[in-house]
């Protein structure tokens, strides 16, 4: 066998060892490990004195307080929107916001809408059993798993399209 040849079945075993390895994907529900997860961590800011005592806020247990981490409040900020105005304190609604608001929750809302999709999903996985943890494919869990329950856009698209309803955001109209 020539020495090409050895090199190129050298790469392909190579390659071929390199796709059998297991590891879970950023969308896999099962830990990798017993470690702390370190996308979780966040650490505190700086503290700092200010030059005037009387300006602190008065002590909240149960609140936040000035050395907690804002990721979202600082994304904010960077884009050049108001931190202030997103802040975890602020829950309600902005005055700009309150048509929107008022016109989305028209037919009603619910205020318990985040436990119930929690509630929901919990029962979705307990009904899946013991099989979801099983790696078929490369492909994340997280994909296996809520694969029936995604949305094909572009066959929503032509449902839509045959339906004779215009869709001026969508290219072809």
């Amino acid at each position: 066998m020539s020495v090409a040849r050895l090199k190129v079945l050298g790469v392909f075993a190579a390659l071929l060892v390199a796709g059998c390895t297991g590891g879970g994907t950023l969308h896999s529900n099962v830990s990798s490990g017993n470690g702390p997860d370190e996308f979780g961590i966040l650490p505190s800011k700086e503290l700092v004195v200010p030059s005037d005592l009387s300006s602190l806020p008065p002590p909240n247990p149960t609140g936040v307080n000035r050395t907690d981490q804002d990721p979202l409040g600082d994304a904010v900020a960077a884009l050049g929107g108001s931190a202030a105005a997103r802040s975890s304190l602020n829950t309600a609604i902005p005055s700009a916001d309150t048509a929107l608001v008022n016109y989305a929750s028209r037919q009603g809302r619910d205020a318990n809408i985040r436990q119930v999709v929690a509630q929901e999903d919990e029962e979705f996985r307990d009904r899946r059993g013991r099989f979801t943890s099983i790696r078929v494919s490369k492909k994340g869990l997280y994909e296996q798993v809520y694969r029936p329950q995604t949305l094909d856009f572009r066959e929503e698209w032509w449902r839509w399209k045959r339906a004779g309803v215009r869709t001026p955001a969508a290219p072809g109209n």
